[in-house]
């Protein structure tokens, strides 16, 4: 228990090897990745903590999307989603061009696929269209200069 009254956004990380999963960020608000998470499931996060702030519990609050079930119901989802950071680098040219731990992201992306690894490869392209993403080696392969979209297709 944090001893938390109202939001919080809680970011956790799979440890691959002993298959637990581990605490990595606790924000005691609603953040931008509290906003990715309403856009990914369509369960109004900000609405409903404003709602509960006033008083009002989860049982009574209605889901504006389905007008039937409460705003305590468990989304099913069968998609997965990817948020990741995009640097546009090349235009600071002055810049220190190696990523390191600063923030120094001009924004992010987020794609939506049917698995982890088809959202990923949208994230990628969506980072920088030149991209075809990864291939079977997990490197960033990037189609030639003269490749147009139609013949792409």
């Amino acid at each position: 228990h944090f001893g938390i009254v109202g939001e919080a956004n809680i970011q956790y990380a799979l440890d691959p090897y002993s298959k637990k999963y581990r605490i990595v960020e606790v924000n005691p608000r609603l953040s931008r990745s509290s906003a990715l998470a309403s856009k990914a499931t369509g369960y109004p996060l900000a609405y409903i903590a404003a709602k509960i702030a006033l008083g009002h519990d989860l049982v009574s609050l209605r889901n504006q999307v389905t007008r039937s079930t409460t705003a305590c119901f468990e989304p099913s989802l069968d998609y997965c989603v990817v948020k990741i950071p995009r640097w546009d680098i090349d235009k600071f040219p002055t810049v220190e061009k190696s990523l390191g731990t600063q923030m120094k992201s001009v924004g992010e992306v987020m794609s939506i696929g049917r698995s982890f690894t088809e959202a990923m490869q949208k994230a990628m392209r969506m980072v920088n269209e030149a991209s075809l993403g990864f291939d079977s080696g997990f490197y960033i392969r990037t189609k030639p200069e003269h490749v147009t979209v139609e013949q792409e297709l």
